[in-house]
């Protein structure tokens, strides 16, 4: 048995197709398939059901997976142990960032941590929470930015800041004409949403709920971007939530349609997360690091009741 071999029954698993497999791993099919019919025979069992289109895992082969992602994942590992040990800071890391956090924050760091980590190999991904969790669980990313708290025993958290959220309310709505708001003024009825799947949206939701009776919800518009219900809400179609930071790009004229909340103010908090057993750390630490510094710098001009946490180790 090789990590070879462990490597081709993962790529064959994630694409339950020799063909497609043999490509991702830049092998020749004949080749990917007898590394793993050799693996079979040294087990004497089926990991893979090839009567079935697309291929399945057997029982038995479900099990196996599980234990060859652990194991090709600690090997990669390796050169992170020697990396580390050498304070070398550089290397592929992948990071994923949910979308209604990427837009406004990815632009605010990334120049000042390539400058600063010109070794660091970065591949962001644009995913929603629940696929980071899933990428990350199976190796496929080192890191993810998101809100939290999750409660997931197998990820660990490191918060970056706490984002408050921000009233956006056309002249034609009803609250227009109130300074500030109270969670108890928000009405779902009225309110534009982003999809399901985002975790803002669950966030909104949630708030709303807080203090109403929504048995019988009606949404009225859903959308996939904030920026679409920024312009939904111009056309006077109800009011949306928005977190803070995308308050710093809208047009002068339409700060006008932000309205803030009384204290205490509703808030998400933004984290960078990670596998409890993810070994990349000391990239995860300088990551930290550049965006906190970043965040802070960017709210010391801003009257605006948003934390950024000193970095934990």
């Amino acid at each position: 048995m090789t990590i070879t071999q462990l490597y081709y029954v993962l790529a064959v698993a994630e694409n339950q197709n020799f063909t497609k497999a043999a490509e991702k791993c830049f092998v020749t099919q004949p080749t990917l398939s007898m590394q793993i019919q050799k693996l079979e025979e040294q087990l004497e069992v089926q990991i893979f059901d090839r009567s079935k289109k697309p291929i399945e895992l057997t029982a038995i082969g479900k099990k196996i997976v599980t234990q060859a992602r652990t194991i090709v994942n600690e090997s990669y590992r390796i050169q992170d142990i020697v990396d580390q040990q050498k304070g070398f800071i550089g290397g592929e890391f992948k990071l994923g960032i949910i979308p209604t956090i990427m837009p406004t924050l990815l632009p605010m760091f990334l120049k000042t941590f390539i400058k600063k980590y010109p070794k660091v190999k970065l591949k962001i991904e644009e995913l929603t929470t629940e696929e980071i969790i899933e990428q990350l669980k199976d190796g496929h990313l080192d890191a993810a930015i998101a809100a939290t708290p999750l409660e997931n025993e197998l990820i660990k958290e490191r918060v970056l800041y706490f984002e408050p959220f921000v009233c956006y309310i056309p002249k034609s709505h009803r609250l227009y004409s109130k300074k500030k708001i109270n969670i108890s003024d928000l009405e779902i009825n009225d309110m534009l949403l982003l999809e399901d799947g985002h975790c803002f949206r669950d966030g909104v939701v949630n708030l709303c709920k807080t203090f109403k009776d929504q048995t019988n919800e009606q949404f009225q518009i859903e959308s996939g971007s904030i920026e679409t219900l920024i312009k939904l809400s111009n056309e006077g179609l109800g009011m949306t939530l928005l977190p803070y930071l995308h308050t710093l790009d809208i047009n002068k004229k339409e700060t006008e349609n932000l309205h803030h909340f009384v204290d205490p103010v509703p808030a998400r908090e933004v984290s960078l997360i990670y596998h409890k057993n993810e070994l990349k750390i000391h990239i995860i630490e300088v990551l930290q690091e550049v965006i906190s510094g970043i965040i802070r710098g960017a709210i010391t001009f801003q009257n605006v009741n948003i934390i950024s946490p000193i970095p934990k180790k």
